[in-house]
């Protein structure tokens, strides 16, 4: 099974002997660092049926540059809503903005490796159904991919997403395939991997002024080889019709009311059906890991031979 159920889940701070604490929040981090996927049955944390009613019956923009509906913890920001008055929309953002400090909360405990280390991203909302959903092809969910985020670089950061199905009646239906350190050495080659990442003078200049460019916001402007390459990689297995028909999958039903975690660059995901979901994500840092060298950037370094990083 690709994924490891987490039937009850105790605080690590209410254990007795905090050894033990400190094994399994570790052993929990190893088991999502090599590709796993950890699942609750219930949320370790109280989300109120009030609101999932209201967040049920919210739409999204119409506007194509909101994929869903985002919020932004660090500027309490809600982006891509669409409201009928100024009291819904303060409800949504503080819906939102528990959600976001109540999953903080958890991963500080339950991943007590990474509290202190890891850095907030966003959180969104997806209340639009995926299945034949209208999007782009490389904007597409419903095809296997792993995330790499445009105008946000990791510089080899993880991407750790912590989702919820509030859908009170449909399962969230996602497909994946081997995780990353399986899959990169089939395809990363083929993929471009040393044109990408390979350093030219062009690329060296672009560094150099990188601050400046993110002095006056142009997003992305401090991308490193690695972002580079996980960008175009993204884009190259959603676009890759061998991998997307023929590769080995694994389907997996996240019931209502489910809860799970997972590293989605290291755990090739498509979501083909399901609307309704909630979610929070981290960026883990490469000095938060328990295992580093399973890691994305770890494993493309090991590949090409090169630093990815800035």
């Amino acid at each position: 099974m690709p994924w490891i159920e987490v039937s009850e889940y105790q605080s690590p701070g209410r254990w007795t002997d905090p050894k033990a604490a400190d094994a399994q929040a570790k052993e929990y981090c190893q088991r999502l660092e090599a590709g796993g996927i950890l699942y609750f049955r219930q949320p370790p944390f109280e989300f109120s049926e009030s609101d999932r009613q209201f967040l049920l019956g919210q739409r999204q923009s119409g506007f194509k540059g909101h994929k869903n509906i985002s919020y932004r913890p660090k500027t309490d920001e809600l982006r891509g809503a669409v409201a009928e008055s100024d009291e819904d929309v303060s409800r949504f953002r503080q819906i939102m903005r528990d959600y976001s400090k109540n999953a903080t909360a958890f991963v500080d405990t339950f991943l007590s490796p990474y509290a202190g280390k890891r850095l907030l991203d966003f959180a969104s909302f997806r209340p639009i159904e995926e299945q034949n959903r209208d999007l782009p092809l490389t904007r597409r969910n419903d095809l296997c991919h792993v995330d790499a985020f445009p105008t946000r670089p990791t510089n080899g950061g993880r991407i750790l997403r912590v989702f919820t199905n509030i859908n009170p009646a449909e399962n969230r239906v996602w497909q994946t395939t081997d995780p990353f350190d399986v899959i990169a050495p089939k395809y990363a080659q083929d993929a471009s991997l040393d044109e990408i990442t390979k350093p030219t003078s062009l690329r060296r200049a672009a560094a150099g002024i990188a601050p400046l460019l993110r002095i006056v916001g142009v997003k992305g402007a401090n991308r490193s080889p690695y972002d580079r390459f996980m960008l175009h990689f993204h884009d190259y297995l959603k676009m890759n019709n061998d991998y997307q028909q023929n590769y080995p999958k694994h389907r997996i039903e996240f019931p209502p009311n489910s809860f799970w975690l997972v590293y989605t660059d290291t755990v090739p995901h498509a979501v083909l059906s399901g609307k309704f979901a909630i979610e929070q994500t981290f960026i883990i840092p490469s000095q938060a890991m328990v295992a580093p060298a399973t890691s994305p950037i770890r494993v493309l370094e090991s590949l090409c031979g090169r630093t990815l990083s800035n």
